[in-house]
């Protein structure tokens, strides 16, 4: 039986940089992190190739949501400070649908890497959306 009933039901996600906040963001992919191997054959073992670790890759964090008035505005403020920015910190927490903390991710050195805006197409009415795109050099996990 779940003990925690705190379950991620209705989440959203708040961005913040630096302890900005970026506002909260329908959906989030790409958390992860990678170790990449090296491959050695050592000489004369025939049974079995080395894998040894080199070092860890992090996957870009893309977060979409719908454009609301006064949404895109901080976004592209931070990114327009790119080019001179120093790398940031950046905390995303899920919270359920009552604003509860569900679990956050803290990202060292993020960048911007894109920001897409909505597509305006007449023929197909959709909701419009942006995605902004980061990459980052570290997480840690509070969940």
């Amino acid at each position: 039986m779940i003990e925690d009933t705190r379950i991620a039901i209705g989440v959203s996600y708040v961005v913040k940089i630096d302890g900005e906040s970026l506002g909260e963001f329908s959906s989030c992919e790409g958390l992860g992190v990678e170790v990449v191997l090296e491959s050695r054959e050592e000489g004369g073992n025939n049974s079995f190739v080395w894998q040894l670790p080199t070092r860890l890759k992090f996957s870009n964090v893309k977060l979409s949501r719908p454009v609301g008035k006064g949404t895109t505005g901080p976004i592209l403020a931070w990114i327009a400070k790119a080019p001179a920015l120093k790398p940031s910190s950046a905390e995303i927490q899920a919270q359920n649908s009552f604003g509860e903390k569900i679990a956050a991710w803290y990202l060292q050195r993020v960048v911007p890497v894109r920001w897409t805006g909505p597509a305006f197409t007449p023929d197909q009415p959709k909701v419009l959306t942006e995605t902004l795109e980061l990459a980052h050099h570290g997480i840690e996990a509070d969940a």
